[in-house]
């Protein structure tokens, strides 16, 4: 062996030797991550198995080199202290679902945390800009904004007798602004009317917005229902969010008794009786979180990862609800659909 080769293999073993004590010295670090969920703990959650299902698609195994701790909140009221809890735990990342993320901003989380989010992120602060959100907030927004039109054609499709459609919407959910206005747009197009019917709920905003005027005083849905009724709306259309979830069951009997036809954006929705939605693949946005998880548990920051919306889009048909409304699908619209829920 040539005598710079014998120099070149001892430098290099001079090099690898800390390495591989290092190594040997320190085994696979377990990393924590702490998912901060909408509900109570032992129910189950779609969408918590779904980010476990792509985190073990990743490799990373529960019990073996990542500890997946659950903290859940049922609404604002105990928010607070799931954020505080979900903290204390030490996570290497926090996984946020919808309003959680909002706590985090306000609890000034200085840990990565990544979110599935119904609005537009930079309207609520949790990011600077979509391409870059540049703080430790990052993750998916399924507020699809292009699909808020699509929900009024699919719905004049199916019925084209509809005139008058109620928006029955949040105003404090950050993107609102955008779905109305694209709603309006294609209403007058199809040459229909709307009549808008803002649900006011308790909230919890950003602190930047704190100089903000405070909102309307919150309203009863029951007055609202009242009001639809009054107005001669031929169907409802609901945005989509989790305070929305919270009342779609109410929503969706309303609008069965009223025999209004009713649709919103996602599955959830249809299983909780509406009769139509569109919009993303909720469930499969969550699996998709593994992936900005699994980025940041390897050192990526937050700040440079893109929020990204979902590119496959759901459409379910409850049939149960068509029949109670004396009304029958489009075979064309039965085709397409994704999921018929009967």
């Amino acid at each position: 062996m040539r005598r710079r080769d014998v120099i070149s293999l001892l430098g290099g073993a001079a090099v690898a030797w800390p390495m591989v004590a290092r190594a040997q010295q320190q085994p696979n670090r377990v990393r924590n991550v702490a998912w901060l969920g909408v509900g109570q703990a032992g129910q189950p959650s779609p969408y918590l198995e779904s980010l476990r299902a792509g985190l073990r698609e990743l490799g990373w195994v529960e019990g073996r080199d990542l500890k997946l701790s659950t903290f859940w909140a049922a609404g604002l009221d105990d928010m607070v202290a799931a954020v505080r809890a979900a903290l204390a735990s030490d996570p290497d990342v926090i996984v946020t679902q919808e309003f959680m993320a909002i706590g985090m901003l306000q609890a000034k989380a200085a840990k990565p945390v990544v979110f599935g989010f119904s609005g537009d992120p930079v309207d609520a602060k949790l990011a600077e800009s979509w391409a870059r959100p540049g703080g430790n907030f990052t993750g998916m927004s399924y507020l699809a904004i292009e699909l808020v039109g699509k929900r009024v054609e699919l719905l004049k499709e199916w019925l084209p007798d509809t005139k008058r459609i109620a928006v029955l919407a949040r105003p404090q959910h950050p993107g609102v602004d955008l779905e109305r206005r694209a709603t309006e747009e294609v209403v007058k197009k199809l040459g229909m009317e709307l009549s808008y019917f803002p649900y006011v709920t308790k909230t919890v905003m950003p602190q930047a917005q704190a100089a903000a005027p405070p909102p309307p005083a919150q309203t009863d849905l029951e007055t609202i229902f009242r009001a639809i009724a009054a107005d001669r709306c031929d169907a409802v259309v609901v945005f989509p969010d989790s305070v929305m979830y919270e009342v779609s069951e109410r929503v969706a009997g309303f609008a069965r008794d009223a025999k209004l036809p009713s649709v919103s954006g996602w599955y959830p929705f249809a299983q909780k009786g509406l009769l139509m939605t569109y919009g993303p693949n909720v469930r499969e946005l969550y699996r998709s979180l593994a992936r900005y998880t699994d980025r940041i548990l390897k050192d990526a920051k937050p700040a440079d990862l893109p929020v990204e919306v979902p590119a496959k889009f759901y459409l379910a048909i409850n049939l149960k609800t068509a029949k109670a409304l004396g009304i029958e699908p489009p075979a064309r619209l039965l085709t397409r659909a994704d999921e018929v829920i009967e």
